[in-house]
């Protein structure tokens, strides 16, 4: 007891300094990003972009598909451009036109070596000088560059208008025709891409070879290349690394810890039966089976618009399917059913480890099942409604699709959300009071539970904290506290407590142990995951020590992945401990599942992109596609359905129950991820990384490479892996139905639940 004290002493402690450095960091953002100018203007007076204009073509990005539709500084979907990037070729390939036809009557590609060097030098020279005034706000421009401008300008409102030349364009891009069709918001547009694309090249103040993005994109035109401190800071982190990961092993193979117990006789879970709150849990379960099955589908036509821009094997479904709309539902979907799983299996347990129903907790579970209903649809309907109709900024804001990647809902149904969360982690702490008031040696696992639902729904708040015109680069810092703090961070710390309660439930696992290594395992990943969130913000306009502090953290969130492998060869032990123990073989075979792809999508493939250097070349491809799907469905999807299984158990039909049907389940959805990953995405991701390294980021991002035959057959090569994934999830449906009907056609037995009366 007096050790575990000192653990949690020394978490409090981690998180207190982790979060104060991490607020530090954000101030410092705050006061160095990139400056956003009043008016753009040339040398001779004329007014390229006015007051407010970049704002407004913020907002107007954003209302158009945003993140969904392309990326800025490397955020966002990865069909059409990354528009910093592209703007930057663009600007640069005009201006050297411009030159050209002024100085030697000629074009850039005819004039003669000598000739091109010159308009090249010049060229960096004019693309990198700083020349913002802070006194009046305004960035001058020289009469050519203005003029290479007005060319780019011209590019972009006829793209996210309705120009008939550029439907070829439109179409690889999957973007529809007239995105803006409000003049001044298709105005206000190119004023935001330019001022990304400027900060990504021009020199800080002060500074020199060093832009505001830290000199990313990629792009030799303008000597936008690798800083020292990106080799630097990686090879560092790299070293940190292996050092944690043997300091690791060497103090698991020092330590001593208690061996498993010998396990029941008997299922303990056998003769408890559900109260009315955990009854009220099964139609969560149901939604969330509906929830992947959407995510599926909509998976599938995203992936195929990567070779048919608005088409579906001929049928024009971009016209009422666009792929803002199919990928915005896609990545939602993903992040809403597996936190629904995850919150009705906290509603399931809380009364099963108190002994306790709460007085109305099943009203309160049922409201909040309803609601939680009622802002998936709403979110949904109206985010799709807003893309098709183009009802503009305000709503896209308020109502519709906010155009930020996993936090794309209206900011109405954000809040909804967050008061919903709020509630669960209400109705969670009721139910789990009697428990954690009684001494225990499960208690410290039950308050690890409770707190890290507390931070979940916490730490939506951070969803809340920008405005219309907020900063991109604040908007990006407070996206990624609520989407890395969740999945790299509170996520992983309810998983593991979850899946420890569990264990120590059926008497697989000792309490004892079980609570100080909870404790233990928390503090490592909070540890690196906290300040890990800076990886995701190298090059979003902020200072270069945040490249510093990212690498050396985000490189220690991988030294609890190198044991996970250990830990999930444990538990397959323990699904062989007992004979009952095989009535929860797939739940538990779903937890291994988790441990693999920790390894495997969040460890190997995570910091695969995740050094400093490496993510220069590679934010914002198709690898990050990869780590994407193997670390989201892999670990968290899996937990999700292994929980699912885990209380369906004990709400369903023992004689309903069909192993044969969980069996093909299982493996055709970790079988068909691990081909959609490693047959089409990361073959995809060297390539296009290959692409970045040799010419650009435009390059890598560009029609060329993204619609060549090469890329193209990789898509094609995902079909095999997405069938047999979609099977399981038919599998899946399946066997829910049959618990379904199964129930209503044979007597009720008692069966397993959740856990066992204190």
């Amino acid at each position: 007891m007096h050790a575990t004290r000192k653990l949690w002493t020394w978490l409090a402690v981690i998180c207190a300094l982790s979060f104060a450095v991490l607020g530090w960091v954000g101030t410092e953002i705050y006061l160095t990003a990139p400056p956003i100018p009043k008016q753009v203007i040339s040398t001779q007076g004329a007014v390229l972009f006015s007051e407010g204009q970049v704002q407004r073509g913020q907002k107007a990005w954003l209302s158009a598909g945003g993140q969904q539709l392309g990326s800025v500084w490397g955020h966002g979907s990865y069909l059409a451009p990354d528009w910093s990037a592209d703007w930057l070729h663009r600007e640069a390939l005009a201006l050297r036109g411009v030159w050209a036809k002024r100085d030697f009557g000629k074009s850039f590609e005819t004039l003669s070596v000598g000739q091109q060097a010159e308009i090249n030098a010049r060229l960096k020279t004019e693309m990198r000088g700083n020349t913002y005034d802070a006194a009046t706000g305004a960035i001058t421009l020289s009469p050519e560059r203005a003029e290479a401008v007005q060319q780019v300008m011209k590019h972009y409102t006829d793209l996210f208008g309705d120009a008939p030349s550029l439907d070829k364009l439109r179409e690889q891009y999957a973007m529809s025709s007239g995105l803006l069709p409000d003049a001044d918001d298709l105005k206000a547009l190119p004023a935001f891409i330019f001022w990304s694309a400027w900060s990504a090249a021009t020199d800080r103040p002060n500074e020199t070879d060093l832009s505001y993005t830290s000199n990313w994109p990629h792009e030799p035109l303008v000597d936008n290349t690798p800083t020292a401190g990106a080799g630097i800071w990686s090879i560092a982190s790299i070293i940190f690394m292996i050092a944690a990961i043997a300091g690791m092993i060497f103090y698991h193979s020092t330590a001593r810890e208690e061996g498993d117990p010998m396990p029941p006789k008997n299922d303990p879970l056998f003769d408890l039966k559900p109260t009315p709150s955990m009854k009220a849990t099964r139609k969560y379960f149901y939604v969330v089976i509906g929830l992947i099955m959407a995510q599926v589908g909509m998976g599938v036509i995203t992936a195929h618009y990567a070779v048919e821009g608005q088409s579906f094997f001929g049928f024009p479904l971009g016209q009422i399917l666009p792929f803002t709309v199919s990928r915005t539902i896609h990545t939602q979907f993903a992040v809403l059913w597996i936190a629904t799983a995850w919150l009705a299996t906290g509603l399931y347990i809380a009364p099963a480890i108190s002994g306790h129903e709460p007085k109305y907790q099943k009203l309160g579970v049922d409201v909040l099942f309803y609601a939680l209903l009622f802002i998936v649809v709403g979110s949904t309907a109206f985010g799709w409604l807003g893309t098709l109709q183009h009802l503009g900024t305000d709503f896209s804001f308020w109502i519709g699709n906010q155009g930020l990647e996993f936090t794309s809902m209206g900011r109405i149904w954000q809040v909804l959300l967050f008061v919903g969360l709020l509630f669960w982690v209400l109705l969670l702490g009721r139910g789990l009071m009697p428990a954690l008031k009684t001494p225990s040696e499960s208690r410290g696992l039950i308050a690890m539970v409770f707190l890290a639902a507390l931070c979940i729904g916490g730490f939506y708040a951070t969803s809340l904290t920008w405005g219309q015109t907020t900063h991109y680069s604040m908007v990006e810092y407070w996206r990624w506290w609520l989407v890395h703090l969740w999945v790299e961070g509170f996520f992983e710390v309810f998983a593991t407590a979850v899946i420890a309660l569990l264990f120590t439930r059926l008497g697989l696992i000792r309490a004892s142990t079980a609570n100080s290594a909870i404790v233990l395992e928390t503090i490592v990943f909070l540890f690196g995951g906290i300040l890990g969130t800076l990886h995701h913000l190298y090059f979003t306009g902020t200072p270069t020590f945040v490249i510093a502090i990212g690498a050396m953290f985000s490189a220690l969130e991988v030294v609890p992945l190198a044991m996970i492998g250990v830990e999930a060869y444990r538990n397959y032990q323990r699904s062989k401990s007992a004979p009952w123990v095989q009535a929860y073989k797939w739940p538990i075979l779903c937890f291994i599942a988790v441990g693999f792809w920790n390894v495997v999508g969040a460890g190997l493939l995570g910091f695969s992109i995740n050094t400093p250097i490496a993510l220069y070349y590679m934010q914002g491809l198709n690898m990050t596609a990869a780590h994407g799907h193997a670390a989201l469905f892999g670990v968290y999807g899996m937990l999700g359905i292994g929980l699912l299984l885990f209380c369906l158990r004990g709400l369903s039909n023992r004689l309903a129950w069909s192993d044969k049907l969980l069996a093909p389940m299982f493996w055709c959805l970790n079988i068909g991820l691990a081909m959609m990953v490693f047959i089409s995405l990361v073959p995809a991701g060297i390539y296009q990384a290959w692409a970045s390294i040799t010419q650009g980021m435009w390059f890598a991002r560009s029609p060329e490479v993204v619609h060549s035959p090469f890329m193209e057959t990789l898509v094609w090569l995902r079909v095999p892996g997405d069938v047999v994934f979609a099977i399981g999830t038919v599998f899946l449906a399946w066997f829910a139905i049959r618990l379904l009907t199964g129930g209503k056609a044979r007597p009720a037995v008692a069966v397993p639940v959740g856990a066992k009366r204190a």
